[in-house]
């Protein structure tokens, strides 16, 4: 009987870590950023009155995979933690991203889309702005992150913030991806 009890339990177990293992990680990648490395100078903001703002602002590549079950729409933040004085920036977010769509090509998010709905960041627009980090200081990371939801892609209103944003999804969340880029001034 010990003998049959035993190899039901490594059958189980078995069986339980080749399911794990057949089922697929919802991940975000990209073709711009090569996550925990430098981003390119492209991505980096172009606001004029902002000296530190010395790139394309040309939107990062991104495509994601696997979403959960269940996935309606997406919603994808980006924000820089360290800027501001350690009070954070947030660059972009977007939401109202239908589960049909899997992927943004380079700069597509600069502009605005039918892929999104825009909300409102740190430098008060509803469209990409890449970083713009003061010289001299170290590296900042940017921090990607795509959450799958259960909402309709036109439930929520265009201009939230991002604290607004995240009020709404809550509860909404299926589970969430996402990279780090990092960025330091190279003036």
């Amino acid at each position: 009987m010990m003998k049959f009890v035993l190899t039901a339990a490594a059958g189980l177990a078995l069986l339980t870590g080749a399911a794990n293992a057949q089922s697929p990680m919802f991940t975000l990648t990209s073709t711009t950023i090569k996550d925990g490395t430098l981003m390119p100078k492209k991505v980096a903001g172009n606001i004029k009155e902002n000296p530190n703002c010395v790139g394309d602002n040309v939107s990062p590549q991104l495509s994601w995979t696997n979403p959960p079950a269940g996935t309606v729409s997406f919603a994808l933040i980006m924000t820089d933690p360290e800027g501001r004085g350690g009070l954070g920036v947030d660059h972009f977010h977007a939401y109202g991203i239908p589960a049909s769509v899997t992927s943004f090509a380079e700069n597509e998010m600069s502009a605005p889309s039918d892929k999104f709905v825009g909300g409102v960041g740190t430098a008060k627009k509803n469209v990409y702005v890449g970083p713009c980090t003061p010289p001299g200081q170290t590296a900042h990371h940017y921090t990607f992150v795509l959450v799958a939801t259960d909402l309709d892609p036109k439930a929520l209103p265009a201009g939230l913030s991002r604290l607004e944003l995240l009020a709404k999804l809550e509860g909404h969340a299926k589970g969430s991806a996402g990279l780090v880029g990092l960025f330091k001034n190279p003036l």
